[in-house]
């Protein structure tokens, strides 16, 4: 009997413990929900969630096998968004990314690699914006890579009014690796540096004061809120897109060509009329080549475009031959048309009409804003308040805007060889074991082999690793 008391005894002591251990953690998430439910992501995958508490094992285990250079640490935070990125109404959506995986992750992977940095990174773009190359967030981020209008320009991607290189998951990804690579450079932790792509080095530097550390899990509490469920999110789409199959996600057919052939352009071309040749829906070549905003590549001698088709046989690439090739077939032939890859007829219809020939500059008129403006010109909202120094969305009626880049811009993408080229189209390329020329000229826009020979003073084509070139891009 006195063994029996003890025992209840015994009962009672671990309940009420355990009852102070349960009621300690359940205010410690309240307070970690409540930071979290501040939390607003332009992204549609990126929602907000409330922490857990309970550690699984196997997701542990799961992390660990994949992790190579980035670390994938485990917590509640990751397991949130494991739970929700994996719930039954999130698994259509799953599905099509993980089908578009197989077109945009060997286009990472390769820029990844050339840059130096872990290829496991490329899981970021899922985050960003879906692998959606038409993604815009409610700030104007645009493309896979999410890119604000200044930091593309800071990277070398070109926007203009035929072309927004964000939307070409080829260029963007070159530029999201560079940037990263700062970072890490910057910063020294892989983790770091993926946050800092989400608020920037700045937020990060703060961060790091104030915590007196440098590691991610540290400065967490004093990152934004957005920032904070950035890097879990990350964690758990790289969990996901590596285990699926065990949480009833089932891949889509990727809907885009997985083998494709590239085309170097030097004149104008309609994708429409490169659709008519090849017999491909225009949908198609449009989604290979995203960044073209009119429908147009806009090639030349001086600056070639790259056109990605998916694989053709000899008989059809000679018909696409004799197509760019023909002498009268001019510029002035072609009329900026812009599509949606999900558009109603009704708004297609509307959109390609011919657009007004754009003047030097337009007047606000009253009712006008500046997306109205930008629609009715063919261009973008940000390319207007870059090209006027506009800070906010409104604009005052009366007020003159400019509807062109100024004229250094213009002089910047003008030509290859102008001396007035700005330092920033110059590029420096180390080469690696078993590069060639024609492969480095394919990875910069408006670069070709002849060029890099003659920047570079080479007689031949043979290269040493180790090699620096400079390349001139644009």
């Amino acid at each position: 009997m006195k063994k029996l008391s003890t025992f209840i005894v015994c009962l009672i002591i671990i309940h009420v413990a355990k009852a102070d251990l349960l009621k300690t953690t359940s205010l410690k998430h309240k307070a970690d929900s409540s930071a979290l439910a501040n939390s607003r992501r332009d992204t549609t995958i990126l929602p907000v969630v409330t922490v857990v508490s309970m550690q699984n094992a196997s997701f542990k285990q799961r992390l660990d096998s994949i992790q190579k250079e980035v670390p994938l640490d485990y917590n509640g935070y990751v397991q949130s968004y494991i739970d929700i990125y994996t719930a039954p109404n999130r698994r259509d959506e799953m599905a099509k990314v993980v089908g578009l995986t197989k077109y945009y992750f060997p286009i990472y992977e390769k820029a990844f690699r050339d840059a130096g940095i872990p290829e496991e990174i490329k899981y970021l773009s899922v985050v960003e914006s879906a692998l959606d190359p038409y993604a815009v967030s409610r700030v104007g981020a645009t493309g896979p890579w999410q890119f604000m209008f200044a930091t593309a320009k800071l990277y070398g991607l070109n926007i203009d009014n035929y072309v927004d290189e964000r939307r070409d998951p080829i260029q963007a990804s070159y530029a999201a690796a560079a940037y990263i690579k700062d970072a890490y450079q910057d910063f020294g932790d892989w983790l770091v540096a993926i946050a800092s792509y989400n608020c920037g080095k700045g937020a990060i530097t703060r961060a790091i004061e104030k915590a007196g550390a440098s590691d991610f899990w540290s400065i967490r509490p004093y990152l934004p809120a957005e920032t904070r469920n950035y890097v879990p999110a990350y964690i758990a789409i790289a969990y996901v897109m590596n285990n699926y199959n065990r949480h009833g996600i089932y891949p889509r057919a990727c809907e885009m060509p997985v083998k494709t052939d590239t085309v170097v352009v030097n004149k104008y071309v309609s994708l429409t009329n490169i659709s008519k040749v090849l017999n491909v829906d225009v949908r198609q070549i449009s989604m290979l080549n995203p960044q073209y905003k009119m429908q147009i590549v806009n090639g030349s001698d001086a600056a070639p475009k790259r056109l990605v088709i998916p694989q053709i046989n000899k008989a059809s690439f000679a018909l696409l031959y004799d197509a760019l090739n023909d002498p009268n077939i001019t510029s002035d032939q072609f009329q900026p048309v812009r599509v949606s890859i999900n558009e109603t007829p009704a708004k297609k219809k509307l959109k390609e009409s011919t657009p007004e020939e754009t003047p030097a500059s337009h007047r606000v008129k009253k009712g006008e804003t500046l997306a109205s403006i930008a629609d009715r010109f063919g261009m973008e909202v940000s390319e207007l308040k870059a090209w006027n120094h506009l800070g906010k969305g409104k604009v005052a009626v009366g007020t003159e805007l400019r509807l062109s880049a100024p004229p250094a811009s213009e002089e910047k993408y003008a030509s290859t060889s102008s001396s007035k080229k700005s330092a920033k189209n110059i590029v420096t390329y180390k080469v690696r074991q078993g590069d060639t020329l024609s492969e480095i000229a394919d990875k910069f826009d408006g670069a070709t082999v002849e060029k890099i020979k003659s920047e570079n003073n080479l007689k031949g084509a043979r290269l040493q690793p180790g090699m620096t070139l400079k390349i001139t891009k644009g």
